[in-house]
């Protein structure tokens, strides 16, 4: 029975990852751990610890090595989910805590690109809407279309959802 065990946890040693999906955010937030451990830095090395725990489940979820927009968005969750926590916090009157997160989140934001602005999103609506033609009577439809073709064209760990949802239907609606 050991030995059925062995055979079975053996693969998952030998997994082959692709090296070459995204060496630098990654080697970045490695290089930023061994740092924060030199200097005795344990919130931030404890944040960025588990950031790469994150990014390590994913990678074995997806069998190899994920890609910069992937990580780029398990690190905007995570910053998200400490601002969440600090609002609460805050209401809580516990503003210890709530700046504790805060510190976590903006080391995290350290790692974040900026987002496209409501103007670039726009403007690549726009055009999406002038390549396709789309009758107004199927919003629903026509939703689907620009949205496959807007991230089809851009990067989704680069524009907030909520705002591309909102213009789309600005769009839609004018």
């Amino acid at each position: 029975m050991l030995v059925l065990r062995a055979r079975r946890i053996l693969p998952l040693f030998q997994r082959s990852y692709n090296s070459e999906a995204t060496p630098e955010l990654r080697d970045v937030l490695q290089s930023r751990v061994k740092d924060a451990i030199r200097a005795k830095n344990t919130s931030a090395s404890t944040t960025l610890r588990s950031i790469l725990s994150e990014i390590n489940a994913a990678d074995k979820v997806a069998d190899s090595k994920i890609s910069s927009s992937n990580i780029i968005s398990i690190i905007r969750k995570a910053s998200t989910r400490r601002h969440d926590a600090a609002a609460q916090y805050t209401q809580a009157n516990r503003s210890e805590l709530a700046e504790k997160e805060l510190m976590e989140a903006s080391l995290l934001d350290e790692f974040l690109p900026s987002l496209m602005s409501s103007t670039e999103i726009d403007g690549i609506i726009q055009d999406i809407l002038a390549s396709l033609a789309l009758s107004p009577a199927d919003s629903r439809k026509a939703t689907g279309k620009i949205f496959k073709a807007f991230y089809a064209k851009v990067d989704r760990s680069s524009v907030d959802p909520d705002l591309v949802k909102a213009r789309v239907n600005h769009a839609l609606n004018s």
